[in-house]
């Protein structure tokens, strides 16, 4: 599998990210971008209970390793972008760093959390392997710049406003920081209100510069606001548009995935259940070998 940005020499070589091939791809010990098949990212979209963290992210790690995939945890202490009164929020932030960094040790897999001050960022940079910067806040000079000081990988959700140059200067500025550590992540651009599409062309645009490029898939697949407060979403279109991602070129996908995704506390309508989750990975495990 190759991108537009970062050629491999042959199967198997792991590829080099970044400006000028800055980065080797490392997330964590043992974890590599740019490999045959790409890294998943997955996990419940907030971090509603340990148990549930715990349930989901054995389950997706056992699936991942089945399958030879490398598996990130990934999960939210503070879902920050909400604006209904009542919306949970989840555990805040000790706790949530708190459980995932149980889950690196019990699972021994890397972890990613989102964060939304440089605060935060400072805070969970100890904790966690991949520091998340949420679509909302792409462009937030002070956030990127304490991400980047983390010296962890900085995975930056394209603005659902935003376009592919628009995240590669993000990326060049987290670079100018000191930290070419940079993941660039689709997951979709409005069209018009309540709405949202994919566009193929965005991880080759994004990639063109030589980044790493993940596609967020369930978030893809959501329509922002379009369930009276919350955002509802069409979880059935996920497989094709991760299937259609991976045949274009992506280094990671980027999955959320709940034991009971109807009655989440977040993004219900998008999270995918564990056995759907294990379809979309054994299909584009086939795709990926051929």
């Amino acid at each position: 599998m190759k991108t537009s940005g970062s050629e491999t020499k042959s199967l198997g070589t792991p590829k080099v990210f970044g400006t000028g091939g800055a980065w080797d791809g490392v997330l964590a010990p043992g974890v590599q971008l740019g490999r045959v098949k790409p890294v998943v990212m997955a996990g419940p979209c907030m971090f509603e209970s340990w148990e549930l963290g715990l349930e989901v992210g054995r389950a997706m790690k056992a699936q991942c390793e089945a399958l030879g995939f490398s598996y990130v945890f990934k999960s939210s202490y503070d879902k920050a972008n909400r604006t209904s009164k009542g919306t949970e929020r989840g555990p805040g932030l000790q706790q949530g760093l708190e459980w995932l960094a149980r889950i690196r040790e019990e699972l021994g897999v890397p972890v990613l959390t989102d964060v939304h001050s440089p605060e935060q960022a400072r805070e969970a940079g100890a904790v966690v392997d991949v520091v998340q910067i949420p679509a909302f806040l792409c462009e937030q000079r002070e956030l990127l710049v304490a991400a980047a000081a983390t010296g962890k990988v900085v995975q930056v959700k394209k603005g659902q406003h935003a376009s592919p140059e628009q995240v590669l200067r993000v990326a060049r500025f987290l670079e100018a920081c000191g930290n070419p550590r940079v993941i660039l992540c689709e997951r979709g651009t409005s069209l018009g209100y309540n709405n949202l599409v994919f566009d193929p062309r965005n991880l080759l645009e994004m990639a063109r510069e030589g980044h790493a490029v993940c596609f967020d898939g369930t978030h893809a697949a959501q329509l922002p606001g379009a369930g009276q407060g919350v955002s509802s979403g069409l979880r059935h279109v996920i497989p094709a548009l991760v299937r259609a991602a991976v045949a274009v070129g992506v280094d990671a996908v980027f999955l959320e995935v709940h034991t009971d995704p109807d009655n989440a506390l977040s993004d219900a309508a998008t999270q995918l259940p564990l056995t759907m989750a294990s379809e979309i990975l054994e299909r584009i495990a086939r795709l990926v070998s051929h």
